[in-house]
């Protein structure tokens, strides 16, 4: 079995203020030795990326990145923000698709795929996000929309760029809600991804690619997810919000 490096990520969304944003990442930074052997990536608003990029410093083992971007390198788009500045302000990450982009934004597969290609294209490693509704999973169609999503998002792409990409599964009905797929549930769906990946490439590369879960992941559950062998991390939303709780998530799958 390919051995892969574990990676969790905090996505901030639409919180914090300044203050509150580089105190929460000195705090991630002077703790990362916690996580073990996990990768650990910061993802905060827009705003507060320079921010963030000051207080980790450059030295810091956790990486930076954004939490959207636009997928031309500039350009008449006013309100957007485009690959070269991320990297200009030190990001190696950016989250795409994720599953408030494409409900609340309109983000559709191919939007995400322009943005996959333009991330790559500039350098930076893209966060991929993938997953089903409710009313998908209780209608049995999780398998039918994830793979969709996947081979829509990641249309195109080399094996050398998948090679490169982080795929975050996020079932959308454990988002925010307090609820999370059993380990069983989500390994069942990072199984189904990885073999769509090597679909896409083949088996030796999708070995490769990491795939995290996403969906309201804590500290006192993170645990079963990482035993489960198609699960290589976590992209974490509301707990990301406290350091405690962040570093505990990545200790779990740093194991």
């Amino acid at each position: 079995m390919t051995h892969r490096r574990t990676i969790v990520a905090g996505n901030w969304k639409m919180n914090l203020d300044r203050a509150k944003a580089r105190d929460l990442a000195a705090a991630v930074a002077a703790r990362a030795a916690e996580a073990g052997t996990t990768e650990l990536v910061l993802c905060p608003p827009a705003v507060y990326v320079e921010t963030v990029a000051a207080a980790l410093g450059g030295s810091s083992p956790v990486a930076l990145g954004a939490q959207n971007m636009h997928d031309h390198s500039s350009g008449a788009f006013t309100g957007e923000v485009a690959p070269p500045m991320l990297l200009d302000l030190g990001c190696r990450y950016v989250i795409l698709g994720h599953s408030e982009r494409r409900t609340l934004f309109g983000e559709t597969d191919a939007v995400v795929n322009a943005k996959t290609r333009a991330a790559l294209a500039a350098g930076l490693t893209p966060i991929v996000c993938v997953g089903e509704t409710l009313e998908e999973r209780e209608g049995g169609r999780t398998a039918a929309v994830v793979t969709t999503q996947v081979q829509g998002s990641l249309a195109g792409l080399t094996p050398t760029d998948l090679e490169k990409i982080v795929v975050a599964y996020e079932p959308v009905w454990a988002i925010g809600t307090g609820k999370v797929a059993t380990p069983l549930q989500a390994q069942e769906v990072h199984a189904l991804i990885r073999g769509l990946l090597g679909g896409l490439a083949s088996p030796a590369v999708a070995a490769k690619v990491r795939i995290q879960y996403g969906g309201s992941v804590k500290p006192d559950n993170a645990a079963d997810l990482a035993v489960q062998p198609d699960i290589d991390g976590a992209l974490v939303g509301g707990a990301s919000l406290k350091a405690d709780d962040f570093l505990g998530i990545a200790k779990a799958f740093g194991v």
